[in-house]
């Protein structure tokens, strides 16, 4: 099955720690795409910069080419 999790800064925890802790999780070939992406989020006096990270992964190792039944 193809999962998708989605990893956002919140506090002091980074999207960048969170998800490298995931990733330790996976074997390599379980992992099939990661996408970034960065923004502003204005608060207050001053601008946020956000991180958000998804992985697109395999929940079980299926031979490439092959279907899940």
């Amino acid at each position: 099955m193809i999962q998708v999790k989605e990893f956002v800064d919140v506090g002091s925890l980074s999207a960048e720690q969170k998800t490298n802790e995931f990733l330790a999780t996976l074997q390599e070939e379980q992992v099939i795409e990661i996408k970034y992406s960065a923004g502003y989020r204005p608060n207050r006096d001053i601008s946020e910069q956000r991180s958000c990270i998804l992985v697109i992964y395999r929940t079980a190792s299926v031979p490439a080419g092959k279907h899940e039944p």
